[in-house]
C-alpha cells in the first residue's frame, strides 16, 4: 500500500471514532476529514467539491422544502386522527398506523413524519391507556422501511442515485427500489404487527406528572421583612444559585415568566424554582423567604393566559448541543423556561443552567408566546408540541396545493417526463410562487448540515477509489469470502453496510461502501446494480440502536425505551431484511 492509502485508510478510521465518539457535531467532523485531503494533495480542490454539485445531494435539500410544506399543510394531523380511533384493539390499531406510515414514507422523508405523528400518538394512547412504547417504535421502524420503495424514499436512495450517476450506471428508476423494498418492507411490517409487538416493552413514559413536581421544582415565598423586596433579581443573585434556577414568580394573581433579570421582587411573591431541589439550604438561608412546604405545586398552576407547558425533543441539527444551557441563552432565544431535563428516561438532577444538552434530551418547558415563531426559525427541536393544547390545523385551497404538487411531480419523474432534480426544483418555484412556504421557511427547511455530510462523504468516497484504498478492501474483502460464493459476498457488503450504518449516519455510510461495493462487483464480474441496490438498502435498514436513525431518536424518550429494547426489537428485523434483501437481489440482478 502507498502511503497515500495508509493516509485515507487512517482519515477514515479516525473520522468514524470521532463520530460514534461524538467529539463534535458530525458535520464538522466529515468536513475535517474530506479537508485534510485537499491539504496533502490526495485530492484537488475541485475533486473534493464534486459532492457539492451532486445531483442527488442538491435533490435532497429541495425535498427538505416540499417535505417541510406538507408537514405544515396538516396533512400528517389529519391522516393520523383518522387512523386512530377510540376503541379499538391496541394490535389493529398499530397495524392500521404502520401500513400507511410507511406508504407515505415511501414518497416523503419521515423525519417530518415521524415527528408530526409522535405527540398525536402519545396523547391517544394516554386517552386510551395504553402504552406508546407499543407504538412509536414501530412508527420509526416502518417509516423506513417505506423509505426503501422509491427513490426519493429517503436521502440514503438518493445519494446511492448520484453515485451511480458518476459511475456511469445511470441511476435508480422511481421504482426500481421497490423490486426489493416492497416484499421487504411488507414482511418487516408484519413482523412488527405480530412478533415484534410481543417484544415490544408495555412501559409508560416518563412523563412530567403533577405528582412528580415536587422532585424539581420548589416554592419560596417573600415575607414582609425579606431584604430581597425591591432588589432585581440580578441584585439579589438570584440567578448565581449553586443548584437551582428561577423560572416564574407568581404574583397575587399573575404569572410572570420567563422571569427577566431586571423584575424587581416584591412582598408576597411567590417564587419557583426548579433544578437540584437538595440544594435549597442555600435560599432558606436568606432572611424573610420562606418554603411552602404545604403548597400543591403542579404543572398546572404555572400556566396563566400567556404561557403553556411544552415538551420538545432536542435534535441532531441542534445549534444547542455541546452548549450549557445557561450558555445558550435559552429564554431570551426561545421565550421560554426549562422546568426539567430528561435523558435515557431519567431526569437529570442538576442545576439547570449547567446541563450539557445532547441529541434526544426531552425538555419540559414553560413557554411564553413568542416560542412558537422562535423555534419556527430554528432546526434545534425534532418535535415541540404543546402538552395540552390542541392542534390548529391550516384549511383552505392552501392545505391540500403541497401535497397536490409532489403528486404532480411524482407522476412526471414515474413516467420519465423530467429527472427528480427539476421535478423537485418545479415544486418547489411553485410552492414559493404560491406563498405556501416564503422564502426565509424554504431557507429554514433545509437541513445544511445533513447536506454538508453528504456532499463531503462523496469527496471522501472519491479518495478512497483515486488512492485505489476501494480496490484493496474489496479484494481483501473477495479474498475472504470467496469460498462461500458470491452469496457470501453480498452478506459481506451488506454486513459491513449495517455496521457502519449504525455507528456513524447512513448516508456516510452509503458514500464509504460505494466504491467499495463497485470495486467487488468489477473483481467478482457481477452486475454493479446489484451491489448499489444492496447498499442502499442496508444503510437504511437501522434499527439496532436510537443513534442510528434519526426518527429512532425522536421516539426513544417519549416512548420510554431504553437502548436494549432497540437491539430486542430491532435484531430480527435487521435479519428479515437481510434475508429478503440479499435473496431478491441474487434472483434479479446475480
Amino acid at each position: 500500500m502507498t502511503w497515500e492509502m495508509w493516509f485515507v485508510l487512517g482519515v477514515v478510521i479516525a473520522m468514524l471514532v470521532a463520530l460514534i465518539r461524538e467529539v463534535t457535531r458530525p458535520d464538522i467532523i466529515v468536513f475535517t476529514a474530506l479537508f485534510s485531503f485537499i491539504i496533502t494533495g490526495i485530492l484537488t480542490v475541485d475533486e473534493a467539491l464534486k459532492g457539492f454539485s451532486n445531483e442527488g445531494m442538491l435533490t435532497i435539500a429541495l425535498l427538505f422544502i416540499i417535505a417541510s410544506a406538507i408537514q405544515r399543510s396538516g396533512v400528517f394531523e389529519r391522516l393520523i386522527k383518522n387512523i386512530l380511533k377510540e376503541g379499538q384493539r391496541p394490535r389493529v390499531a398499530l397495524l392500521k398506523l404502520v401500513f400507511p406510515s410507511a406508504l407515505l414514507s415511501g414518497f416523503l422523508n419521515n423525519t417530518p413524519i415521524v415527528a408530526t405523528f409522535t405527540p398525536i400518538i402519545r396523547s391517544w394512547c394516554e386517552q386510551q391507556k395504553l402504552s406508546p412504547s407499543k407504538f412509536l417504535m414501530p412508527l420509526s421502524f416502518a417509516t423506513i422501511l417505506g423509505g426503501t420503495m422509491t427513490l426519493i424514499g429517503t436521502s440514503t436512495n438518493l445519494v446511492v442515485h448520484g453515485l451511480m450517476l458518476e459511475e456511469g450506471l445511470g441511476g435508480f428508476s422511481f421504482f426500481q427500489l421497490a423490486i426489493v423494498g416492497v416484499p421487504v418492507a411488507f414482511i418487516g411490517l408484519i413482523y412488527l404487527g405480530t412478533i415484534g409487538y410481543k417484544l415490544l416493552p408495555d412501559r409508560k413514559a416518563p412523563t412530567f406528572q403533577k405528582q412528580q413536581t415536587k422532585e424539581y421544582l420548589v416554592e419560596m415565598s417573600v415575607g414582609e421583612h425579606c431584604p430581597l423586596i425591591h432588589k432585581t433579581i440580578k441584585e439579589a443573585n438570584l440567578r448565581q444559585l449553586k443548584g437551582l434556577y428561577l423560572f416564574e414568580v407568581i404574583r397575587e394573581k399573575e404569572k410572570l415568566s420567563p422571569v427577566k433579570s431586571s423584575m424587581k421582587i416584591k412582598e408576597g411573591d411567590r417564587l419557583i424554582f426548579t433544578g437540584l431541589i437538595s440544594t435549597i439550604a442555600e435560599l432558606e438561608k436568606i432572611k424573610g423567604l420562606h418554603l411552602e412546604t404545604g403548597s400543591e405545586l403542579g404543572l398546572d398552576t404555572l400556566k396563566n393566559g400567556a404561557t403553556k407547558l411544552v415538551e420538545v425533543v432536542v435534535s441532531h441539527q441542534s445549534s444547542l448541543l455541546k452548549k450549557r444551557i445557561k450558555d445558550s441563552y435559552f429564554r431570551s432565544r426561545f421565550d421560554a423556561a426549562v422546568i426539567a431535563v430528561h435523558r435515557n428516561q431519567e431526569r437529570i438532577h442538576s442545576k439547570i443552567g449547567d446541563i450539557i444538552l445532547k441529541p434526544g434530551d426531552t425538555l419540559l418547558l414553560l413557554a411564553g408566546s413568542d416560542f412558537n415563531g422562535r423555534i419556527s426559525e430554528t432546526n434545534d427541536f425534532y418535535l415541540a408540541t404543546s402538552v395540552d393544547d390542541p392542534f390548529q390545523l391550516p384549511s383552505g385551497w392552501k392545505s391540500w396545493l403541497p401535497s397536490l404538487t409532489l403528486i404532480a411531480m411524482l407522476i412526471l419523474v414515474v413516467f420519465e417526463v423530467i429527472t427528480m432534480f427539476v421535478a423537485a426544483a418545479f415544486g418547489v418555484i411553485i410552492l414559493i410562487l404560491t406563498k405556501i412556504l416564503s422564502p426565509q421557511e424554504a431557507k429554514q427547511s433545509i437541513h445544511f448540515d445533513v447536506l454538508l455530510v453528504i456532499a463531503s462523504a462523496f469527496g471522501i468516497g472519491f479518495a478512497m477509489q483515486k488512492t485505489g484504498l476501494a480496490s484493496t478492501i474489496a479484494n481483501s474483502l473477495v479474498s475472504i469470502v470467496a469460498p462461500i460464493g458470491i452469496i457470501g459476498i453480498l452478506f459481506a457488503v451488506y454486513f459491513l453496510t449495517t455496521v457502519f450504518t449504525e455507528m456513524v449516519t447512513n448516508n456516510a455510510a452509503a458514500v464509504i461502501m460505494f466504491p467499495i461495493g463497485m470495486e467487488v462487483a468489477y473483481q467478482v464480474g457481477a452486475n454493479p446494480v446489484a451491489f448499489a441496490v444492496l447498499i442502499a438498502i442496508a444503510a437504511s435498514s437501522s434499527f439496532l440502536t436510537p443513534i442510528g436513525y434519526q426518527t429512532n431518536l425522536i421516539v426513544y424518550g417519549p416512548g420510554g425505551y431504553r437502548f436494549k429494547d432497540y437491539m430486542k426489537v430491532g435484531l430480527p428485523l435487521n435479519i428479515l431484511m437481510m434475508i429478503g434483501t440479499i435473496t431478491i437481489t441474487y434472483l434479479i440482478w446475480i
